[in-house]
C-alpha cells in the first residue's frame, strides 16, 4: 500500500525559493527510484529531477540544472526538492512519483510510464 503525499508548494516571487517534500508510506524510499515531475496548465507532464534507488544517481532537466536539487532523507522517509531562483515558467503542479528498484537514469528525461506510484501533487506559483 504505497502512498505518496507532496507538500511545500505555494506562492513565491521570482527569485525566491521553495522546498517540496514527498512523504512516503507503505515503503522505504531507499528501495525506490523517485522523480519530481511538473505539469503546467495546458502542457504535458515533464520530469524535473529524479533520483535512482541503488546508486544515488540523479537526473535534472536543462531548465532546472543549477537551481533545483533532489535529495533522499532516509530518516524521515521523504524525497525533497529544493527549488531556488524560481522563475514564472516554473509555475505548475508538482508531482512526486516512485517505482520499485533501480531506474537507470541518463541524460534523457524519464517518462511518466516508468513510475508506478504517484502523489496528488502540490501547486507552485511563481509570480510578482
Amino acid at each position: 500500500q504505497v502512498q505518496l503525499v507532496e507538500s511545500g508548494g505555494g506562492l513565491v516571487q521570482p527569485g525566491g525559493s521553495l522546498r517540496l517534500s514527498c512523504a512516503a508510506s507503505g515503503m522505504s524510499v531507499i528501495d525506490y527510484s523517485i522523480g519530481w515531475f511538473r505539469q503546467a496548465p495546458g502542457k504535458r507532464s515533464e520530469a524535473d529531477a529524479c533520483i535512482s534507488a541503488n546508486f544515488d544517481g540523479t537526473y535534472y532537466s536543462d531548465s532546472v540544472k543549477g537551481r533545483f536539487s533532489i535529495s533522499r532523507d532516509n530518516t524521515k522517509n521523504t524525497i525533497d526538492l529544493q527549488m531556488n531562483n524560481l522563475e514564472p515558467g516554473d509555475t505548475a503542479v508538482y508531482y512526486c512519483a516512485a517505482t520499485y528498484g533501480e531506474l537507470v537514469l541518463s541524460t534523457s528525461p524519464p517518462n511518466t510510464y516508468e513510475y508506478d506510484y504517484w502523489g496528488q501533487g502540490t501547486q507552485v506559483t511563481v509570480s510578482s
